[in-house]
């Protein structure tokens, strides 16, 4: 009797609101570039550590959800980066980071503070100064293709990336491997390649337009 007890608290326990498994509190799709490979073969890696690769873009665009309270469903917030090193090289951490944070013209004042907030808090320590905070009209679309590495992004005159499925005749070297991960904590991640990704803003005293590179990561995102 006494274990037929136990059985039934524990199914209950286990059936019971506390026991259930937590939605997150935001979800939706990410998109990284960096001004390097980050598919690659070991050899081109270690030619371009610490010379190339201190410039990236991450895009968060929310499907569902809020942040501190303010629902972002729909929104997208992008961060430009700049850093003393190359990104995503796990010897060596940048902690000099810059940024210029770009939000949806669509927000409105309390959601472009929570679109900041939340693009701070989800890279980690790669941002220790946020340079400026710009609005843009932005179109973003991600996974647009069959095998979901087609993406096109632009945010005003601002930011411009559009990727697509890496593919047979993108390696060059035959030994291509991830050679580092994304920039932040997503599931799903993979590479994609970059036919074009540049920043024409002010901020960071520097612009770029980067094209053909394997440099670009595509992913969810969930916190």
């Amino acid at each position: 009797m006494k274990s037929l007890i136990c059985s039934f608290l524990l199914c209950a326990a286990i059936a019971s609101p506390a026991f259930a498994a937590k939605s997150p509190a935001i979800s939706g799709d990410y998109l990284e570039f960096r001004s390097c490979d980050v598919y690659t073969g070991p050899c081109f890696a270690n030619a371009e550590m610490g010379l190339t690769g201190k410039e990236g873009i991450m895009v968060w665009s929310v499907r569902d959800g809020s942040w501190n309270g303010v629902s972002l469903k729909g929104l997208n917030v992008i961060a430009v980066l700049q850093s003393d090193a190359t990104l995503g090289d796990v010897k060596h951490r940048p902690c000099k980071g810059r940024a210029v944070i770009v939000v949806d013209e669509s927000a409105d004042a309390a959601q472009s503070r929570a679109l900041t907030d939340m693009a701070k808090a989800l890279s980690g320590k790669l941002i220790c100064e946020v340079a400026d905070i710009k609005r843009a009209k932005m179109d973003v679309a991600m996974g647009t293709c069959s095998k979901l590495g087609c993406a096109s992004v632009k945010a005003g005159n601002l930011v411009q990336i559009n990727t697509r499925c890496l593919g047979g005749k993108d390696h060059l070297c035959g030994n291509e491997e991830v050679f580092y991960p994304p920039l932040t904590d997503v599931k799903n991640a993979y590479p994609v390649f970059a036919e074009v990704a540049s920043y024409r803003g002010s901020g960071l005293n520097v612009t770029w337009e980067s094209t053909g590179t394997r440099g670009a990561f595509m992913g969810q995102f969930s916190q």
